[in-house]
């Protein structure tokens, strides 16, 4: 299963627009399967999706358990995901407790950052999506969030991480 999900990572970012990112996380891809495990030390790839309200107007961001600040929903891709896709829609699921969740099929952004994963320092190659939420959403929150909450696009909560707000914009065109 894992060399499929490898496939569709190299597919998806061989599609993604040219540039620093996308040639960085190739890069990163060329070292196998193993550059999609959160124990490759240089980094590896993971997934996640901005959860946008049914009527366009709001969009669901959790309050990260970790580092305290408001992101999109998204973590690992797992040996069973299918797809980079569907690990940022597993990821959104899992942690929104909103079952009915719609992923636009192609990604809205590509973002590496560094973080601390497995105890020691990395980077996070994030494949990002939006995801539609059905009109009778019905949010939980997970282990994993301190809080959630949705949030108009010009009334968005502090602390925010840096490259979430830029994720609104796509993430609303991709369901006009």
């Amino acid at each position: 299963m894992m060399a499929e999900l490898y496939d569709d990572a190299v597919r998806v970012l061989s599609g993604w627009r040219a540039g620093e990112p996308r040639d960085r996380s190739l890069a990163l891809l060329d070292a196998g399967p193993v550059a999609l495990t959160r124990g490759y030390d240089p980094g590896h790839v993971t997934a996640s999706a901005l959860v946008v309200s049914a009527d366009l107007s709001r969009v669901l961001l959790c309050l990260h358990g970790r580092f305290h600040r408001w992101v999109q929903l998204g973590g690992h891709v797992e040996a069973g995901d299918p797809s980079i896709a569907a690990a940022a829609l597993r990821e959104a699921t899992e942690e929104s407790g909103i079952d009915g969740l719609r992923l636009h099929p192609e990604p809205i952004d590509l973002d590496i950052h560094p973080v601390r994963c497995a105890g020691r320092d990395s980077f996070h190659h994030d494949v990002r999506y939006a995801v539609l939420a059905p009109p009778d959403a019905r949010e939980r929150v997970s282990a994993e969030s301190d809080a959630l909450g949705w949030f108009r696009p010009d009334e968005l909560p502090t602390p925010l991480a840096s490259a979430t707000e830029h994720l609104i914009a796509p993430a609303l065109a991709a369901f006009r």
